[in-house]
């Protein structure tokens, strides 16, 4: 069977059930709180990630593939981030608008770029600068405000914290791809399903001991919205489901630049969910950023 273009659908399919996901989570972090939110995707998502795997080794016949060197480091490292991430995503859309955020977190391959020139040397072309710059004008463009008088509001947090988060998403990217190829063996299938279930799984233990211990109200409080947050874990771990997929088909950062298209799904979401006008600016500054992220990539291809 002829792989070379699979990473496509999975990624467009990934995309759609992660818009999705972050609705559903969004509206949960009214009632839940921001790491009660994030706790949800984990929790009712391992169920899901465990029925995917016992499915995948039935369809294909094969045995779950060892973790080889390196992949507790790696999947540590993907765990970590993506709930750091979450958090601060979620945090930052309880003040702005759902696809303003959505944008924003989308910046992460422009800070990956930064990273690699500060800490490791990375070559920086004339085009990298470009789309950096571009992309960063399109962040100080959102940013900026009509209203002079309405500092908390139109504030500078929540953009800061969408940084942050398509920062950590970044790298938690790059770990679960790392994890997937530090399995002993499978097939890209098998390895990525496998890598899911590890992950939820980790991800699922440190939530259950952070909230036991610091937010028993928040934890007590998912399992009383367990209809709501049940869904919110089968989007969620259909959605890492076909990530992982594309992660372990071709490189992250193509699967970051398809992902693009998430940023219009947010828009439609936004706009019908959440009532949120989207002004002129701030649709000018979405274009810059996915302009500027796509040059980028473009630049490194």
């Amino acid at each position: 069977m002829d792989t070379t273009l699979l990473w496509i659908p999975a990624t467009l399919a990934a995309a759609a059930a992660q818009t999705a996901r972050n609705a559903t989570q969004r509206r949960l972090t009214d009632t839940l709180g921001t790491v009660g939110a994030t706790q949800v995707r984990f929790l009712y998502g391992l169920p899901f990630a465990a029925l995917f795997l016992g499915l995948v080794l039935f369809a294909t016949g094969e045995e779950l593939p060892l973790p080889g060197e390196g992949f507790a480091g790696f999947i540590l490292l993907g765990a970590g981030s993506q709930i750091l991430a979450t958090a601060l995503m979620l945090a930052a859309m309880r003040e702005r608008s759902f696809s303003v955020i959505t944008a924003i977190i989308k910046t992460e391959p422009v800070l990956v770029a930064v990273f690699g020139l500060a800490v490791l040397g990375d070559p920086l072309t004339p085009a990298m600068a470009v789309a950096i710059l571009a992309a960063t004008a399109g962040v100080v463009l959102m940013t900026s405000k009509t209203d002079f008088s309405d500092v908390t509001h139109a504030g500078r947090r929540p953009i800061l914290l969408g940084v942050a988060a398509g920062g950590l998403f970044g790298l938690a990217a790059t770990g679960f791809r790392g994890a997937i190829l530090a399995l002993d063996g499978g097939s890209f299938l098998v390895r990525a399903t496998t890598t899911l279930a590890w992950g939820l799984a980790l991800q699922t233990a440190i939530l259950l001991v952070w909230l036991a211990a610091f937010n028993r109200t928040a934890l007590l409080g998912s399992f009383r919205a367990w209809r709501s947050s049940l869904f919110a874990g089968f989007l969620g771990a259909l959605a890492s489901q076909f990530w992982f997929l594309g992660f372990s088909l071709t490189a992250a950062a193509n699967v970051r630049t398809l992902a693009l298209v998430e940023v219009l799904m947010a828009q439609a979401v936004s706009r019908k969910l959440f009532s949120h006008a989207t002004s002129r600016r701030e649709l000018l500054g979405m274009a810059l950023i996915v302009g500027g992220v796509a040059l980028l990539l473009a630049a490194h291809s």
